[in-house]
């Protein structure tokens, strides 16, 4: 066997007949076409229609809109902001006001109640003044009668120019001038008008109902004019009065006043009574 019998040959293979045809014909179509398409260059282009697309005008001017709203939103800020300012001053305004006149009632208050305490002090000391004499005398003239009545001890202790309840009556009602006067008080140191007149009353034995209005209908009405010591006095109507006091003689009374003169004997002129009535 020869060495050189499976060596492959180095020589190209010739191409076959019928490949040759067909890379022809391949060739001679795109010659072809590149002829027509070179014709049709040729020729006239036909004019081709072109189309606009129109945009809408806008009317408003949109830079003048938003200006305008802008400045009207300042301008409702800044009016907002005044009345704010302007609210919050007067409300300062009223504050302070109000402040002012309750600062201006209260000093008013006070100077009056100052002038209503110097006045009634000056009208007790002369009260005392005229009692001291009174007593005096009364002691004087007075003796040991064996009708009169000595009262318990007190500020206002006399002996009252009266016999038997009366006496009893008149010299408990002054000996407790000068006593504290205190609503709803009834003794021993102290008195409202109608607590006086029940505490007074019960030394002679008889009890009174304990409020003023009942007090003025306890007995039979007199007239101011036929008063006697140990009769009831009264301010208002009689079955709804508001003050009581006892008639002591003399054209005077004791009663229980108010909180800045306490009890105090006092002259009918000086505060008239409305009527009186009689319980003995």
């Amino acid at each position: 066997m020869s060495h050189t019998a499976h060596i492959p040959s180095h020589r190209k293979p010739r191409r076959s007949a019928s490949k040759l045809a067909v890379r022809a014909g391949v060739a001679g179509g795109v010659l072809s076409t590149l002829a027509m398409a070179g014709t049709a260059s040729a020729s006239p282009a036909e004019p081709k229609t072109e189309s606009t697309l129109e945009m809408p005008v806008l009317d408003m001017d949109l830079a003048a809109e938003v200006s305008s709203a802008v400045t009207t939103a300042a301008e409702n800020t800044r009016l907002a902001a005044v009345e704010g300012e302007l609210t919050a001053q007067e409300e300062s305004a009223r504050t302070g006001a109000a402040a002012e006149a309750k600062q201006a009632k209260e000093e008013a208050q006070k100077a009056a109640e100052k002038k209503a305490k110097e006045e009634a002090d000056r009208k007790a000391e002369a009260e005392r003044a005229t009692r001291t004499s009174e007593r005096t005398s009364l002691k004087t003239t007075s003796g040991s009668g064996s009708g009169s009545a000595t009262a318990p001890q007190g500020t206002g202790t006399v002996t009252a120019p009266a016999t038997g309840s009366a006496a009893a009556i008149v010299n408990f009602a002054r000996a407790q001038v000068g006593k504290a006067y205190v609503m709803g008080g009834t003794g021993p140191s102290s008195f409202d008008c109608s607590g006086l007149v029940q505490a007074a009353y019960r030394q002679a034995g008889i009890s009174l109902p304990r409020m003023s209005q009942a007090q003025s209908s306890a007995g039979k009405s007199v007239s101011l004019s036929a008063l006697q010591p140990g009769d009831i006095l009264y301010w208002g109507s009689k079955g709804s009065a508001y003050h009581v006091a006892v008639y002591v003689g003399g054209g005077k009374f004791v009663g229980a006043q108010n909180p800045s003169t306490g009890i105090v004997e006092r002259s009918l002129s000086y505060d008239k009574p409305t009527g009186a009535v009689r319980v003995l």
